[in-house]
């Protein structure tokens, strides 16, 4: 789905930001102004229009906040969280030294701090015990009244944020009386940025400590707490319930059987053959003669070896190897909603595959398609549809829990 760019990745990553108008996340007029600065492919023009675009909806937050407009200062905060995001996207020629990146992506948790504590539902910033530190998060509840209620976990992608988990599924799961727990864990958001935490295929070691934090909270119910995966999430939480049965039923947004495949659908069978064999040098050189003509794969090379912490092109290819279900996936009991996007330009086919895996769960697969407006990764640009085919599906699984 074609959206404002003719470039792939800048068309997705807008109708990304432009979806969140749907839960006061974005304003279209400002997706169209903004966009209308930027030349296409062209990333320092989108760095600089979206990031103007944030520090205008920001100051026009305070000022609300200022004069005591409580519900103006809250959806102005919202989206400048949201444009703060995007304007950080493709800042990755060296994200982890870059002032600029780490800049952005703190005025983005900042602006939604000051915006959750203007929402009409009670919301806390947590941390989550984890291997001797601490993990980021906030804990989304219908409201104060403490009667322990079913719960979401959310789980970020290769890029998403904590704060972003509010757009994502947290207000629709509010409106429907479910909690949402969201965290940032290795490789994601502020573990990354500001502790140097980077993924890790053993997922279960990260949802343990959440699901073991979950359980001390008494607003959560204990035995309806369900995982929730956004894109690359979908790999790690599955995962993790494949070694923790303490959780009632998974939504995987979308599903991820192996991440290296998404990497070898843009390589040539040469360079596939090269990593196996060690031919680094080889290898590295012809990743970045095909980084340098597509935003999308230059973007997902740079993210990758930063967030997981590899040293190379090839070594992220190979790293990425481990975050395969093969031999995991038949650990699963849980009731599972596997969500599949027709025009998935990352994992397409995967959701089926995993499906197929899934022969000890409960798993239903629902494919959203194009004509719905419903067939781009992760539904973009269609929540309420999205949305209503999980809370559908996961009130009823509840039931017959």
């Amino acid at each position: 789905m074609k959206f404002l760019f003719d470039d792939e990745s800048f068309s997705f990553e807008t109708l990304r930001a432009a979806g969140f108008t749907a839960y006061q996340g974005a304003d279209l007029g400002e997706i169209l102004a903004t966009a209308r600065d930027i030349t296409d492919g062209d990333e320092p023009s989108w760095h600089r229009s979206w990031k103007a675009t944030a520090e205008h909806v920001a100051a026009i937050g305070e000022q609300a906040l200022a004069a005591g407009h409580r519900v103006s200062a809250r959806e102005a905060l919202l989206r400048a969280s949201n444009y703060y995001r995007t304007a950080e996207f493709f800042l990755r020629d060296a994200p982890a030294t870059d002032p600029e990146a780490a800049l952005l992506s703190t005025r983005s948790r900042h602006t939604f701090v000051a915006a959750a504590a203007l929402l009409d539902s009670p919301v806390e910033t947590v941390a989550i015990p984890y291997e001797g530190t601490t993990l980021p998060g906030y804990l989304f509840l219908v409201d104060d009244s403490g009667t322990p209620r079913p719960t979401v976990i959310y789980t970020n992608g290769y890029d998403s944020t904590a704060e972003e988990a509010y757009f994502v599924i947290a207000a629709a799961a509010l409106r429907r009386g479910y909690n949402v727990l969201a965290y940032d864990g290795p490789g994601q958001g502020a573990a990354l940025r500001e502790q140097k935490l980077v993924f890790r295929p053993d997922w279960e070691a990260v949802i343990s400590p959440v699901l073991d934090y979950a359980l001390t909270r008494p607003e959560i119910d204990a035995a309806r707490i369900t995982l929730f995966g956004y894109s690359l999430g979908g790999y790690l939480v599955t995962r993790a319930a494949a070694y923790d049965h303490r959780v009632a039923a998974l939504i995987l947004d979308d599903g991820v059987l192996d991440m290296a495949a998404a990497f070898e659908r843009a390589m040539t069978p040469e360079i596939i053959a090269w990593i196996e064999e060690g031919c680094d040098e080889e290898a590295n050189a012809a990743l970045a003669a095909g980084a340098a003509t597509s935003t999308q794969m230059r973007w997902a090379l740079r993210n990758g070896v930063w967030t997981l912490g590899a040293h190379s092109y090839a070594d992220l290819v190979r790293r990425a190897g481990a975050y395969s279900l093969a031999g995991h996936a038949d650990k699963v009991i849980a009731a599972t909603l596997v969500l599949d996007a027709e025009n998935d330009q990352f994992f397409k086919g995967q959701p089926h595959l995993l499906a197929e895996r899934l022969v000890n769960a409960p798993a239903t697969l629902v494919t959203m398609s194009d004509a719905e407006g419903a067939g781009e990764h992760c539904h973009v640009g269609a929540f309420h549809r999205a949305h209503q085919v999980m809370f559908d599906w996961l009130d009823t699984a509840l039931a017959a829990s």
